[in-house]
This record gives C-alpha cells, sequence and structure tokens, in this order.
C-alpha cells in the first residue's frame, strides 16, 4: 500500500481508505449501500489491515450513528493500529441545535462520536457540510479547543465551495487555529467538477483530497453499458436520486473507454476508475466502500500498478467536459490560456 501525506500536514494516510457508510446500514439510502453487523465489520477491518488499508471513514448521520458504532466494535483492542475519520454538522435530530457546526453542537457532536466509537480520540474530524448560520471564528475557535484537549488530532471539510474553505483557512491563519488538511469531495471520471476550483485551491493552499463515491454513486461498476437496462440489483433504482445526477451520453462515453483501457490493461472497470483518481493533483486518499468480502478483494486491486500515460489521456477524454463560467475561457480562449495556471 502507498501511503501519503495528507495535504500539509504531517499524517501519512493509505492511498485507499474504507468507508464505513455499509455498516449497520438503514434507512432508504444506508440501508441501499449495506447493513454490516459489528462481526461481518470486524472480518472487512481484517482484510483491510492485512492490505495496509488503516483508515476508516464514518460520520454521524451514517444511518443515525449506527455506522459509528459498528466501526467502534470491529476496531475494539486495535484501536493503535487504526485512523478514524468522521463527520458532523448535518442533522441528527428535530432540535434546534441538532444541527450545524455552532459550538454547542460541534462539542456534544464530538462527545456523541467518542462514545459511539469506543474511543477518547478522533484522527480526523471532518465538517459534513458549511454552516452559514455559525460565525467561521466560532466554529474553528471550537476546533481549537478540541484540538487542544486531545479529543481530535486533525481536521478538515467535507462539501465546502471555494470561497467557503478559503475563507476558513485564512481566519484560521490569522487567529492562530488549527487548518483544515483535508477535504472529503466528491470526484470520478463523471464527475470532474473538483477540479474547476477545489482541486487549484488544494494545490495551492495544501488542501489534501480524501474522495468519496469514486465509482460516480455506483455508475462506474461495469455493470452499466450503453444499450443495456439497469441491472435489477442495483442500488441505484432506489438511490439515484440522492446522488449527483450524470448524463446518460456521458456516462456511456465514459464507460465505452474503460471497458477499452479495461481490455489493454486485464483490470476491472472500477479498478481502472480508482487507479485513475489516484493519479490525479492533491488525493490523498480514494474512500472504497464494500457490502462484503468479494467487493472489498476487487476494489483493493485498485493499487499496486498505474495507468499509462495513454491511456490515463484515452480516460481524460472521454471524460471531459465544458467547465462552467469563469473556468471555461481558460481552457479555450487562447489571450485567458497565456494568463492560466498549469492544466492539473
Amino acid at each position: 500500500m502507498d501511503y501519503r501525506r495528507l495535504g500539509a500536514s504531517g499524517l501519512k494516510v493509505p492511498a485507499l481508505s474504507f468507508g464505513a457508510g455499509t455498516f449497520g446500514g438503514s434507512g432508504p439510502l444506508f440501508g441501499a449501500w449495506g447493513n454490516s453487523d459489528a462481526t461481518e465489520a470486524r472480518r472487512l477491518v481484517d482484510i483491510c489491515l492485512e492490505a495496509g488499508v488503516n483508515l476508516f471513514d464514518t460520520a454521524d448521520v451514517y444511518s443515525n450513528g449506527a455506522s459509528e458504532e459498528v466501526l467502534g466494535a470491529a476496531i475494539k483492542g486495535r484501536r493503535d493500529a487504526v485512523l478514524i475519520s468522521t463527520k458532523t454538522s448535518l442533522p441528527m435530530g428535530d432540535g434546534p441545535n441538532d444541527a450545524g457546526s455552532s459550538r454547542s453542537r460541534l462539542i456534544k457532536a464530538v462527545e456523541d462520536a467518542l462514545r459511539r466509537l469506543g474511543t477518547d480520540y478522533i484522527d480526523l474530524l471532518q465538517l459534513h457540510a458549511f454552516d452559514a448560520a455559525t460565525p467561521i471564528e466560532e466554529v474553528l475557535s471550537t476546533l481549537d479547543s478540541l484540538v487542544r484537549a486531545g479529543k481530535l488530532r486533525y481536521v478538515g471539510v467535507s462539501n465546502f465551495s471555494g470561497w467557503q474553505v478559503m475563507k476558513s483557512l485564512g481566519l484560521a491563519d490569522k487567529n492562530g487555529y488549527p487548518r483544515y488538511v483535508v477535504h472529503q469531495v466528491y470526484y470520478s471520471l463523471v464527475g470532474r467538477d473538483y477540479e474547476w476550483e477545489l482541486m487549484p485551491l488544494g494545490l495551492d493552499q495544501g488542501v489534501g483530497a480524501l474522495v468519496w463515491s469514486p465509482l460516480g454513486w455506483g455508475r462506474l461498476t461495469g455493470k452499466i453499458r450503453r444499450g443495456e437496462p439497469l441491472p435489477e440489483t442495483s442500488r441505484l433504482h432506489d438511490t439515484a436520486g440522492f446522488g449527483p445526477p450524470v448524463e446518460d451520453e456521458q456516462l456511456y462515453r465514459v464507460v465505452d473507454a474503460l471497458d477499452a483501457v479495461a481490455k489493454e490493461t486485464g483490470k476491472t472497470v472500477p479498478q481502472i476508475a480508482i487507479n485513475w483518481l489516484l493519479q490525479r493533483p492533491t488525493v490523498a486518499s480514494v474512500i472504497i466502500g464494500a457490502r462484503n468480502e468479494e467487493q472489498l478483494r476487487q476494489n483493493l486491486g485498485a493499487v499496486g500498478w498505474s495507468l499509462t500515460s495513454d491511456q490515463m489521456k484515452k480516460l481524460d477524454a472521454a471524460s471531459e467536459v465544458t467547465a462552467p463560467y469563469p473556468y471555461f475561457p481558460y481552457r479555450r480562449q487562447e489571450g485567458f490560456a497565456r494568463l492560466s495556471p498549469p492544466a492539473v
């Protein structure tokens, strides 16, 4: 397993990390992902650790805390061998302080997560969404106190816009608060919006990417192809509305290119899609999920080899879409191109 620095921090994380959204799954979204109990979760953790995958990502909102509880049970007795990443800020109830990133909410959320995980510290806490109702200084000062108390080691964010990340980093620098070292983002061959603004920001500010849904919300499994119906077993039947949308023609164009590269390499479509991500700038770790041992072992096969430059270019070309304003002039017009940064 390859280990990479997490942003500008000194923490090294595996190129692949494990997403525990399938642990204790319940409800229309997480229940469709999977519902591993503690016994099955412990087996999946065993396989991950054997392969060098020691970072496990979860969130309080995953199955209303059940994911954290199952993960805590699965790592019991080997806390020092793993890195725990969890997230908070999304609603955990209907009360006025059950969502967001206020001081009250963050302190309670961290205490609840520690209890569910069965640990006294969290390696990486990420804010799951930007809370526009809470002053950023309040958020950062609270995170600072939690880090100083030893309850958090590193902090980051997930699903923020560029200005939200940059303003937070500026205030952290001004006040001496911990900087966000990671941005957990959606990024895949059928979802490259991360590249327009957030990737250049990450390069400039030392914010690494922890990639969620690398297979485009289950669309790049190799089971969806042009002219064929959606497989009956696909979770997209129940969950497509929850995830990022993808135009059919864009998806089929990418899958055609993945199929071509699969024939050249002897690798599976998911392995190629993940390997492409691992060669992209700022990517520190790609979160893989699995409902069972077979899926996990297949996804672990995405490391230990690399796509060639020609194969990368083929996938780049198939997945490229026109950038939104104000980014497209820098890609398409000569005058702007002279002022634009090097292509990433």
